[in-house]
């Protein structure tokens, strides 16, 4: 009987907990997304933009952030790479304490600070796999903070996960797709 009555009260203070509270979709979460006009949310990557092209990191322009978010932090990286047999894979660009939600093609916003690539240099490296019979694809992940990153320039991936522990707000994605079309 007691195991009834505990059972009871649990299941009344959930339902009062969450009574108005939809669930049919999932946790409700900041409609933060991320466009450019260089390519499609999971379309191919133009040449341009790879490290086969000119290397140029395209734009990007943020909407529906938190109105709490300060600044944003971006790690774009491929995710078709087991480095070494293990889970890592190939991190292309990392960037944070982006004031704007506009990112120009080429730049980032004054103020803003890049880590290190997987070459150790603190700059966008363009889409780069190698001509196969299949496409890598390219995730530009974006963090909404709500508080800037006191880490320095050419900080690794890790050091930039860990800064942004209990600071992302909101985070979205955008996929693109590339394959090297030309022999090397």
């Amino acid at each position: 009987m007691r195991i009834k009555l505990v059972s009871l009260v649990f299941s009344f203070l959930a339902l009062v907990a969450f009574s108005g509270q939809t669930f049919a979709q999932g946790f409700q979460l900041p409609n933060m997304q991320v466009t450019t006009n260089a390519f499609e949310d999971g379309g191919i990557i133009p040449i341009k933009y790879t490290s086969h092209g000119d290397n140029v990191q395209p734009n990007f322009t943020i909407t529906g952030a938190p109105e709490l978010t300060t600044n944003f932090a971006i790690i774009f990286h491929d995710i078709d790479v087991a480095l070494g047999g293990n889970t890592g894979d190939v991190t292309h660009w990392l960037a944070w304490n982006i004031t704007s939600t506009t990112i120009p093609e080429g730049s980032l916003p004054a103020g803003s600070v890049q880590g290190n690539n997987i070459r150790g240099q603190a700059n966008f490296m363009g889409s780069g796999a190698p001509m196969r019979d299949r496409f890598h694809h390219y995730v530009f992940e974006f963090y909404a903070l709500n508080d800037n990153l006191e880490i320095a320039e050419g900080s690794t991936r890790e050091q930039l996960l860990e800064a942004m522990e209990g600071k992302v707000v909101a985070k979205a994605a955008y996929v693109g797709r590339y394959a090297n079309a030309t022999p090397e």
